[in-house]
């Protein structure tokens, strides 16, 4: 029998496997998606705004990169962490001002306490319930004390499977999490809480209501 380890890794492959086989289209998508999104923009701002001056700011699941940008054009030190090879091969190609890497969000490429602040805007959702606090304690790791972290996720209690995704062949899964389940993980690994919202999607968006979690590393 496959060990919780073996299935994990199982998972993260499909996603990897996923994400690379729509990584043209879902930058085409995607890309410019923050220039219709003033709620995130102004979120990440206020996170700029609690960084430290010159202190790099993580985008983990960075997809093609567009956050990363995003944050590097207003000149700040940004890296950004995806689990597909090919979305970090675009980002790094239309984004040259960040750094880029691959990687887990479970298992961080980054050292302890690398970065002044980071973000992750639905990467959580492709992580089993279990998984949470691992990876939270492993955004933990990687933050400086009382560096901020914004998540965003899908509400819900469903998981939405896809086996077709822009006429791709595909095998991934998207959790819809509970607000209070995702907020407990992050209190349970060193985080505290500052600020939580909800919105509806915009018109371009898939149908769902998104939550929004401010949250800092305990010191």
């Amino acid at each position: 029998m496959p060990s919780a380890g073996e299935h994990d890794q199982d998972r993260g492959d499909r996603v990897r496997r996923s994400y690379d086989a729509v990584a043209g289209e879902y930058r085409t998508r995607i890309g410019g998606e923050l220039a219709h999104k003033p709620l995130d923009r102004a979120l990440l701002g206020a996170l700029v705004e609690e960084t430290a001056d010159g202190a790099p700011v993580a985008d983990l699941g960075c997809g093609p990169g567009h956050v990363t940008g995003w944050l590097a054009a207003r000149g700040v030190r940004a890296v950004g962490i995806d689990l597909s090879p090919r979305m970090v091969g675009l980002a790094r190609a239309d984004h040259p001002a960040a750094e880029f890497r691959v990687g887990d969000l479970r298992r961080l490429p980054a050292a302890d306490g690398e970065f002044g602040a980071a973000v992750a805007l639905y990467s959580v959702i492709h992580l089993a319930p279990d998984e949470l606090r691992p990876a939270f304690a492993e955004m933990r790791r990687v933050l400086r004390p009382a560096a901020p972290l914004l998540v965003a996720f899908h509400l819900g209690d469903e998981v939405r499977h896809m086996a077709r995704w822009w006429d791709h062949d595909v095998d991934v899964d998207f959790h819809f999490l509970d607000a209070a389940d995702v907020r407990a993980a992050m209190e349970a690994t060193g985080f505290t809480v500052r600020a939580a919202l909800e919105r509806t999607h915009y018109p371009h968006e898939a149908a769902s209501r998104r939550a929004y979690v401010l949250a800092r590393r305990a010191v």
